[in-house]
């Protein structure tokens, strides 16, 4: 019997006591035989039993039984330590996974990947290759007696099956929590950039990387296209996830493009229906490019080999922002365009769109191609607009561009004036001011033609950046280009466009 202080019977005391003792004991030296998973500790007791089995096997007066016996205490024990490494593998992996710095690491740390990653994705390579490289060794060793026995060569399979499971589960476990990680950073475009950059090593790179140093692991007992299988579909998921964490950032910065287009389009000040004489860009439209510099900058620096997609997302989004901008001020600001308004914005905005003009000469390698049915779109509905104002002005409006004394002779005699001839009067603007344009405003958009070989850039950019004068760079004559106009391949007729459905 067990008294206490206080004089009552501690015997029920005693008998918790009792119990709670050894499952103590237990989980202590559970806890360290985890901590020391790693160390040789239970490998060199599989190998001294392998020694000895080698020593009974060549000793005639063994036997069999005997030998068999160590043999089935080999296996037994290789498979407990396998599924044992597995067991940490997972669970030191998902530990790992909750603890982000958000420190980029060195170029050298990442061995030159353009990805710039934080720590976490080299602290998951670092529990895989641990675990998985004693793995390899245990498999090896069960290999050489897998031909003597046909249980041993089952027990060898379904070893190798769990651990490319496990293997495999691992990576989709840390997806799932790069998702989450993602998911806690959306007030930060840096971390967001940081998660993705994440997420595009792990599929473009460190996926391939350990797959294929392990799969001769499991290799054996799987066919050539299931192997396949298993790499897309790692690659697949980290892929899905690039594309939510992708989405998460882009619409971050919707609103700072749809600010920049209104301040380009709607404040700058400029009365669209009585718009001054065209002498060149206005810096209303390259601080709208200062926007996307921004973000090619922030792009660049945290995922670079993610630029062009990312950079191709917010400029289809921005000409989605001009046609609904244009749709909801169309009967306010922008009820009229006079044709000097018109050669404006052709040789800025619209013209981001449109061959050899100046938005369009530095963000082209960035135009998908449903940016490009857009543009048709705001093209359209631009010179519509312009035509109507040009030919029914709702008031006086100051002539303050030759062409546009042309245009109002042309009213005054009763002449129509077309489509094709505010077309021609854009064209001419940009004919005569688009090259010592691109020239003057070249340092301001030197990233985007950096980004790209200059083989491929337009003719025009190839001139301006190659820092050539204007009087010495050729000048491209719009006419005389087959389908350099602005209806793309249409002919010079009257136009025809479709209503572009806003997504």
């Amino acid at each position: 019997m067990c008294l206490t202080n206080s004089g009552f019977d501690g015997s029920e005391g005693c008998m918790l006591v009792s119990r709670l003792v050894p499952n103590l004991v237990h989980n202590t030296f559970r806890d360290l035989e985890e901590s020391n998973i790693l160390r040789s500790y239970t490998s060199d007791a599989i190998k001294e039993i392998s020694k000895a089995c080698q020593a009974f096997e060549v000793k005639e007066s063994a036997p069999p039984t005997a030998v068999m016996a160590l043999r089935t205490l080999q296996a037994g024990m290789t498979k407990i330590y396998i599924l044992r490494l597995c067991s940490w593998m997972r669970t030191t992996a998902e530990e790992i996974s909750k603890e982000e710095t958000w420190i980029p690491v060195s170029i050298l740390e990442r061995k030159k990947s353009p990805y710039t990653i934080s720590f976490l994705p080299l602290a998951f390579r670092s529990v895989i290759a641990s675990a998985m490289d004693q793995i390899s060794q245990m498999i090896q060793s069960l290999r050489s007696e897998a031909g003597k026995s046909e249980d041993m060569f089952s027990l060898l399979q379904e070893i190798e099956e769990s651990v490319r499971l496990t293997f495999l589960n691992c990576f989709l476990d840390f997806a799932g929590h790069l998702e989450q990680i993602g998911s806690s950073a959306v007030d930060s475009h840096q971390q967001l950039l940081l998660v993705l950059s994440n997420i595009g090593y792990c599929k473009d790179e460190l996926s391939y990387e350990l797959f294929n140093k392990y799969k001769t692991i499991w290799l054996q007992s799987r066919e050539k296209d299931e192997e396949d299988s298993d790499i897309q579909d790692l690659v697949m998921s980290f892929s899905g996830l690039e594309g939510k964490v992708l989405a998460q950032y882009t619409f971050a910065k919707t609103n700072l493009i749809r600010t920049a287009a209104m301040d380009y389009l709607l404040n700058s000040g400029v009365q669209w229906g009585a718009a001054p004489a065209v002498k060149g860009v206005r810096d209303a439209a390259v601080e709208l490019l200062h926007t996307l510099v921004a973000v090619h900058s922030e792009v660049f620096a945290c995922a670079k080999p993610l630029l062009d997609k990312l950079l191709g997302i917010l400029v289809e989004g921005l000409i989605d922002t001009f046609l609904s901008l244009y749709d909801e001020n169309k009967s306010k600001d922008l009820r009229s365009l006079d044709a000097n308004g018109f050669c404006q914005l052709m040789l800025e905005a619209s013209t981001i769109f449109l061959p050899l003009e100046y938005f369009e000469t530095i963000l082209n390698p960035y135009l998908t191609p449903d940016a490009r049915e857009s543009i048709k779109s705001l093209q359209g509905v631009l010179l519509e607009k312009a035509t109507e104002s040009v030919e029914n002005p709702g008031h006086h409006r100051r002539s303050t561009l030759g062409s546009e004394d042309a245009l109002a002779d042309d009213r005054q005699q009763g002449m129509t004036v077309s489509p094709d001839d505010l077309i021609a009067l854009a064209q001419q603007c940009s004919s005569e001011l688009l090259q010592s344009e691109l020239e003057r405003t070249r340092i301001n958009t030197a990233c985007f033609v950096e980004s790209i070989p200059l083989d491929s850039a337009p003719e025009s950019a190839k001139a301006a950046y190659s820092y050539r004068g204007s009087m010495d760079s050729p000048r491209r004559n719009y006419m005389d280009s087959p389908g350099r106009n602005y209806r793309g391949s249409q002919a010079m007729g009257s136009p025809s466009y479709s209503r572009h459905k806003h997504r």
